[in-house]
């Protein structure tokens, strides 16, 4: 996979969603409703359709498809033996039109996307182990803009694409190999269920969850998760998440409907309680200064290489949200509304989070 591709796929998709999040900014959410809701009924798919995990052909990444995105290194990075770490790597959503309410498996459009994505966030993590990344009938895009039988059905459908993956991937690595989970959006709120249905498997293994791009209330839905936030830069067994914003920050678009609603444990949620944890530092307080982050993943004028540039972009957790700060170099020319950097959430701290997964591997083998 070309780092061509991945560039002009950043500021491809950023448009894209930019232009549907000014839609909901300025009216309301109906404009985009109207376009990107699927027409029709959820209906659901015969059980034979689903991926067969058992074949290499549902997979975006394993260890035996050569040349496969997860191995992607930005020009200049050191290439070192991988550890000893199973990843688990889940991408957010790629699937864009209205037809469906889940993606095709082999849609052409959104598997190029999820080949890009698993590109710019799973590569963070091989250094710390090999990477199974699955190809999943993701909830389309409308399924999020409202709520409904019909877009639970599809989220569910989803998530048990993901969970069969997951169980194939237990299958194939070894018993106590250590694992590290990853994804981004719609693979976050995967990474949710995951986490909480699997928990007892994953107790004595898991280096770290990375749970970025979707909230997590500290009081409301950790506790049932099994594992606690990460609080220090050599813990192990831990969740990390955050959301990227300018500062100043303005949140309502992406928490405003989830405020309130009703958390893994039955309690409400509340937009005070959401977790964050710096992946620069590794611990939910505490300040890093630009100099800190070892490597923002950015294009260059030209958009036929991408590079990393070191202590560019700072960042502290404040009310639950990650606000960056310092000199941000271009990566597209566009963040979400509310200084919303989402779409950057990995680019932004890609070598703080290769140094943080292969820190946290090292304490799980002490």
């Amino acid at each position: 996979m070309c780092a061509r591709r991945f560039l002009i796929f950043v500021t491809f998709l950023t448009l894209l969603v930019v232009g549907a999040a000014f839609a909901i900014y300025q009216f309301g959410g109906s404009v985009l409703r109207h376009q990107y809701t699927p027409q029709g009924h959820f209906a659901a798919p015969a059980p034979s359709s689903g991926p067969d995990y058992a074949k290499a052909e549902s997979w975006i990444a394993r260890p035996d498809i050569p040349h496969n995105a997860a191995g992607w290194l930005p020009p200049g990075t050191p290439v070192a033996e991988p550890g000893e770490a199973a990843v688990f790597y889940v991408h957010p959503t790629t699937y864009l039109k209205g037809d469906h309410w889940n993606a095709p498996l082999y849609e052409r459009d959104s598997g190029w996307r999820d080949q890009l994505f698993t590109q710019s966030q799973a590569s963070a993590f091989n250094g710390a182990g090999a990477t199974w990344a699955p190809r999943y009938r993701q909830a389309a895009y409308g399924a999020f803009l409202l709520e409904s039988d019909d877009a639970q059905k599809a989220l569910d459908l989803a998530y048990g694409d993901v969970s069969a993956a997951f169980d194939e991937f237990l299958n194939r690595v070894g018993a106590d190999q250590p694992i590290i989970l990853a994804g981004h959006s719609q693979g976050a709120l995967h990474l949710i269920r995951l986490l909480q249905q699997h928990k007892a498997v994953l107790q004595k293994r898991l280096v770290a969850a990375y749970v970025v791009g979707w909230p997590i209330d500290i009081r409301a839905d950790l506790p049932a998760l099994g594992f606690p936030a990460c609080t220090a830069a050599d813990q192990s067994g831990c969740i990390l998440s955050w959301m990227s914003f300018g500062d100043p920050p303005n949140a309502n678009f992406i928490v405003g409907d989830w405020q309130g609603t009703k958390g893994l444990n039955g309690g409400k949620r509340n937009r005070e309680q959401i977790l964050c944890v710096n992946p620069i530092t590794g611990t939910e307080s505490g300040s890093a200064p630009p100099a800190a982050n070892p490597g923002t993943l950015v294009p260059n004028g030209d958009f036929s290489n991408g590079t990393l540039v070191a202590g560019s972009v700072g960042a502290r957790c404040e009310k639950g949200l990650l606000l960056v700060d310092g000199n941000l170099p271009s990566l597209g020319g566009f963040a979400l509304p509310g200084n919303n950097y989402h779409v950057y959430d990995y680019a932004l701290f890609w070598a703080a989070i290769r140094r943080d997964a292969e820190r946290r591997l090292a304490a799980w083998k002490r």
